[in-house]
Protein backbone atom coordinates (compact mmCIF):
# COMPACT_ATOMS: atom_id res chain seq x y z
CA UNK A 1 0.00 0.00 0.00
CA UNK A 2 1.27 3.54 -0.65
CA UNK A 3 2.53 5.25 2.41
CA UNK A 4 1.81 8.77 3.66
CA UNK A 5 4.36 11.46 4.07
CA UNK A 6 7.08 10.67 6.62
CA UNK A 7 6.43 12.13 9.98
CA UNK A 8 2.91 13.22 9.19
CA UNK A 9 1.29 10.38 11.09
CA UNK A 10 -1.63 10.44 8.67
CA UNK A 11 -2.49 7.46 6.54
CA UNK A 12 -3.68 7.95 3.00
CA UNK A 13 -7.06 6.33 2.22
CA UNK A 14 -7.34 4.27 -0.91
CA UNK A 15 -10.78 3.87 -2.58
CA UNK A 16 -11.67 0.24 -3.12
CA UNK A 17 -14.47 -0.69 -5.54
CA UNK A 18 -17.17 -2.97 -4.19
CA UNK A 19 -16.80 -6.55 -5.17
CA UNK A 20 -20.09 -6.58 -7.08
CA UNK A 21 -18.86 -3.80 -9.31
CA UNK A 22 -15.66 -5.61 -10.00
CA UNK A 23 -17.48 -8.87 -10.90
CA UNK A 24 -20.37 -7.34 -12.88
CA UNK A 25 -21.17 -9.52 -15.90
CA UNK A 26 -21.87 -7.93 -19.24
CA UNK A 27 -25.58 -7.67 -20.08
CA UNK A 28 -26.93 -10.26 -22.54
CA UNK A 29 -28.11 -8.66 -25.70
CA UNK A 30 -31.61 -9.62 -26.91
CA UNK A 31 -31.65 -11.11 -30.32
CA UNK A 32 -33.55 -9.10 -32.86
CA UNK A 33 -35.21 -11.21 -35.55
CA UNK A 34 -34.02 -10.54 -39.00
CA UNK A 35 -36.24 -8.46 -41.20
CA UNK A 36 -38.94 -10.55 -42.86
CA UNK A 37 -38.49 -13.55 -40.55
CA UNK A 38 -41.68 -15.29 -39.40
CA UNK A 39 -42.14 -15.13 -35.66
CA UNK A 40 -45.83 -16.15 -35.29
CA UNK A 41 -46.42 -19.41 -33.48
CA UNK A 42 -49.18 -21.90 -34.32
CA UNK A 43 -52.17 -21.05 -32.12
CA UNK A 44 -53.35 -23.72 -29.72
CA UNK A 45 -57.07 -24.31 -29.08
CA UNK A 46 -57.99 -23.97 -25.47
CA UNK A 47 -59.72 -26.71 -23.54
CA UNK A 48 -62.95 -24.67 -23.57
CA UNK A 49 -62.89 -24.41 -27.36
CA UNK A 50 -62.29 -28.13 -27.75
CA UNK A 51 -65.16 -28.89 -25.38
CA UNK A 52 -67.50 -26.53 -27.24
CA UNK A 53 -66.64 -28.19 -30.55
CA UNK A 54 -67.31 -31.64 -29.10
CA UNK A 55 -70.65 -30.51 -27.66
CA UNK A 56 -71.67 -29.10 -31.04
CA UNK A 57 -70.74 -32.36 -32.76
CA UNK A 58 -72.77 -34.40 -30.29
CA UNK A 59 -75.77 -32.07 -30.66
CA UNK A 60 -75.67 -32.53 -34.43
CA UNK A 61 -75.56 -36.31 -34.04
CA UNK A 62 -78.48 -36.18 -31.60
CA UNK A 63 -80.55 -34.04 -33.97
CA UNK A 64 -79.88 -36.47 -36.83
CA UNK A 65 -80.87 -39.42 -34.64
CA UNK A 66 -84.10 -37.69 -33.65
CA UNK A 67 -84.96 -37.03 -37.29
CA UNK A 68 -84.30 -40.66 -38.16
CA UNK A 69 -86.43 -41.83 -35.22
CA UNK A 70 -89.30 -39.55 -36.27
CA UNK A 71 -89.12 -40.92 -39.82
CA UNK A 72 -89.19 -44.49 -38.53
CA UNK A 73 -92.15 -43.74 -36.27
CA UNK A 74 -94.02 -42.17 -39.18
CA UNK A 75 -93.33 -45.21 -41.37
CA UNK A 76 -94.64 -47.46 -38.58
CA UNK A 77 -98.11 -46.01 -39.24
CA UNK A 78 -98.02 -46.50 -43.02
CA UNK A 79 -98.89 -49.57 -45.08
CA UNK A 80 -95.76 -50.13 -47.20
CA UNK A 81 -97.69 -51.38 -50.24
CA UNK A 82 -100.48 -48.82 -50.67
CA UNK A 83 -98.90 -45.95 -48.70
CA UNK A 84 -102.18 -45.63 -46.79
CA UNK A 85 -102.38 -45.48 -42.99
CA UNK A 86 -102.27 -48.98 -41.49
CA UNK A 87 -104.42 -50.57 -38.76
CA UNK A 88 -102.38 -49.00 -35.98
CA UNK A 89 -102.85 -45.51 -37.37
CA UNK A 90 -106.53 -46.15 -38.13
CA UNK A 91 -107.33 -47.33 -34.60
CA UNK A 92 -105.70 -44.21 -33.18
CA UNK A 93 -107.69 -41.96 -35.52
CA UNK A 94 -110.90 -43.81 -34.70
CA UNK A 95 -110.36 -43.30 -30.96
CA UNK A 96 -109.76 -39.58 -31.54
CA UNK A 97 -112.84 -39.33 -33.73
CA UNK A 98 -115.06 -40.99 -31.14
CA UNK A 99 -113.76 -38.61 -28.46
CA UNK A 100 -114.51 -35.63 -30.72
CA UNK A 101 -118.01 -36.87 -31.55
CA UNK A 102 -118.73 -37.42 -27.87
CA UNK A 103 -117.56 -33.94 -26.94
CA UNK A 104 -118.94 -31.88 -29.80
CA UNK A 105 -121.73 -33.99 -31.24
CA UNK A 106 -120.29 -33.83 -34.76
CA UNK A 107 -121.60 -36.36 -37.26
CA UNK A 108 -119.18 -38.97 -38.58
CA UNK A 109 -119.40 -42.42 -40.13
CA UNK A 110 -117.23 -45.49 -40.53
CA UNK A 111 -117.14 -47.51 -43.76
CA UNK A 112 -115.72 -51.03 -43.67
CA UNK A 113 -114.69 -52.49 -47.04
CA UNK A 114 -113.75 -56.02 -48.06
CA UNK A 115 -112.82 -57.00 -51.62
CA UNK A 116 -114.82 -59.70 -53.41
CA UNK A 117 -113.02 -62.39 -55.45
CA UNK A 118 -109.63 -61.12 -54.34
CA UNK A 119 -108.48 -64.64 -53.46
CA UNK A 120 -109.17 -65.69 -57.03
CA UNK A 121 -106.74 -63.01 -58.30
CA UNK A 122 -104.00 -64.20 -55.97
CA UNK A 123 -104.56 -67.87 -56.75
CA UNK A 124 -104.61 -67.44 -60.53
CA UNK A 125 -102.01 -64.75 -61.06
CA UNK A 126 -99.86 -64.66 -57.93
CA UNK A 127 -99.42 -62.26 -55.05
CA UNK A 128 -97.76 -59.61 -57.18
CA UNK A 129 -100.98 -59.41 -59.19
CA UNK A 130 -102.93 -59.10 -55.96
CA UNK A 131 -100.64 -56.27 -54.88
CA UNK A 132 -101.32 -54.43 -58.13
CA UNK A 133 -105.05 -54.78 -57.54
CA UNK A 134 -104.77 -53.51 -53.96
CA UNK A 135 -102.88 -50.42 -55.14
CA UNK A 136 -105.55 -49.74 -57.77
CA UNK A 137 -108.30 -49.97 -55.13
CA UNK A 138 -106.37 -47.68 -52.77
CA UNK A 139 -106.13 -45.11 -55.55
CA UNK A 140 -109.90 -45.25 -56.11
CA UNK A 141 -110.62 -44.78 -52.42
CA UNK A 142 -108.29 -41.81 -52.22
CA UNK A 143 -110.14 -40.07 -55.05
CA UNK A 144 -113.51 -40.48 -53.35
CA UNK A 145 -112.78 -38.84 -49.99
CA UNK A 146 -112.06 -35.35 -48.73
CA UNK A 147 -108.84 -34.21 -47.09
CA UNK A 148 -110.51 -34.31 -43.68
CA UNK A 149 -111.48 -37.98 -44.14
CA UNK A 150 -109.25 -40.97 -43.38
CA UNK A 151 -108.65 -43.98 -45.63
CA UNK A 152 -106.68 -46.91 -44.23
CA UNK A 153 -105.70 -50.41 -45.20
CA UNK A 154 -106.30 -52.45 -42.07
CA UNK A 155 -105.01 -55.74 -43.38
CA UNK A 156 -105.18 -58.14 -46.31
CA UNK A 157 -107.95 -56.99 -48.66
CA UNK A 158 -109.76 -54.93 -46.02
CA UNK A 159 -109.97 -51.13 -45.93
CA UNK A 160 -111.67 -48.64 -43.62
CA UNK A 161 -112.81 -45.05 -44.13
CA UNK A 162 -113.66 -42.39 -41.55
CA UNK A 163 -115.99 -39.76 -43.03
CA UNK A 164 -116.63 -36.47 -41.23
CA UNK A 165 -119.92 -34.52 -41.28
CA UNK A 166 -121.63 -37.61 -42.62
CA UNK A 167 -125.01 -38.96 -41.50
CA UNK A 168 -126.32 -42.49 -42.04
CA UNK A 169 -128.02 -41.79 -45.37
CA UNK A 170 -124.90 -40.19 -46.84
CA UNK A 171 -122.73 -42.98 -45.45
CA UNK A 172 -124.85 -45.65 -47.13
CA UNK A 173 -124.85 -43.68 -50.39
CA UNK A 174 -121.06 -43.36 -50.24
CA UNK A 175 -120.73 -47.11 -49.61
CA UNK A 176 -122.77 -47.89 -52.74
CA UNK A 177 -120.73 -45.42 -54.78
CA UNK A 178 -117.49 -47.05 -53.70
CA UNK A 179 -118.79 -50.53 -54.53
CA UNK A 180 -119.68 -49.40 -58.05
CA UNK A 181 -116.39 -47.55 -58.57
CA UNK A 182 -114.25 -50.47 -57.43
CA UNK A 183 -116.30 -52.83 -59.59
CA UNK A 184 -115.30 -50.75 -62.63
CA UNK A 185 -111.64 -50.57 -61.63
CA UNK A 186 -109.03 -52.71 -63.37
CA UNK A 187 -105.32 -53.28 -62.93
CA UNK A 188 -102.81 -54.60 -65.45
CA UNK A 189 -100.30 -57.26 -64.49
CA UNK A 190 -98.02 -58.93 -67.03
CA UNK A 191 -100.48 -58.22 -69.82
CA UNK A 192 -103.49 -59.53 -67.84
CA UNK A 193 -106.41 -57.27 -66.91
CA UNK A 194 -107.44 -57.78 -63.28
CA UNK A 195 -110.67 -56.82 -61.55
CA UNK A 196 -112.45 -57.40 -58.25
CA UNK A 197 -115.68 -56.44 -56.52
CA UNK A 198 -116.22 -54.86 -53.12
CA UNK A 199 -118.64 -55.05 -50.21
CA UNK A 200 -118.88 -51.91 -48.08
CA UNK A 201 -120.69 -51.64 -44.76
CA UNK A 202 -121.57 -48.31 -43.15
CA UNK A 203 -122.12 -47.34 -39.50
CA UNK A 204 -122.57 -43.94 -37.86
CA UNK A 205 -120.38 -43.02 -34.89
CA UNK A 206 -122.46 -42.53 -31.73
CA UNK A 207 -121.37 -40.46 -28.71
CA UNK A 208 -121.34 -43.47 -26.38
CA UNK A 209 -119.58 -45.82 -28.79
CA UNK A 210 -116.37 -47.62 -27.96
CA UNK A 211 -113.99 -48.39 -30.85
CA UNK A 212 -114.86 -52.08 -30.78
CA UNK A 213 -118.58 -51.37 -30.95
CA UNK A 214 -118.48 -49.14 -34.02
CA UNK A 215 -116.13 -51.54 -35.81
CA UNK A 216 -118.43 -54.47 -35.06
CA UNK A 217 -121.46 -52.62 -36.46
CA UNK A 218 -119.65 -51.64 -39.64
CA UNK A 219 -118.29 -55.17 -39.99
CA UNK A 220 -121.79 -56.68 -39.72
CA UNK A 221 -123.07 -54.24 -42.32
CA UNK A 222 -120.20 -55.21 -44.63
CA UNK A 223 -120.99 -58.94 -44.33
CA UNK A 224 -124.65 -58.20 -45.02
CA UNK A 225 -123.61 -56.52 -48.27
CA UNK A 226 -121.33 -59.45 -49.15
CA UNK A 227 -124.18 -61.90 -48.57
CA UNK A 228 -126.45 -59.79 -50.80
CA UNK A 229 -123.86 -59.86 -53.58
CA UNK A 230 -123.58 -63.64 -53.40
CA UNK A 231 -127.35 -64.04 -53.47
CA UNK A 232 -127.74 -61.75 -56.47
Amino acid sequence: MPKGKPGSGVRTKVAIKPARERTRMPERRQRVPAEGAKTAKRPKRSDAALLAAEVERLEQQLAAARRQLAALEARADVDPLTELPNRRAFERELARSLAYVKRHGTGAALLYLDLDDFKRVNDRHGHSAGDAMLCAVASVLGRHVRESDVVARIGGDEFALLLWNCDEANAVAKALTLEASIGRTTAMHQGVTLSVGASVGAAVLLPLDEPGEIIARADRAMYARKAAHRAA
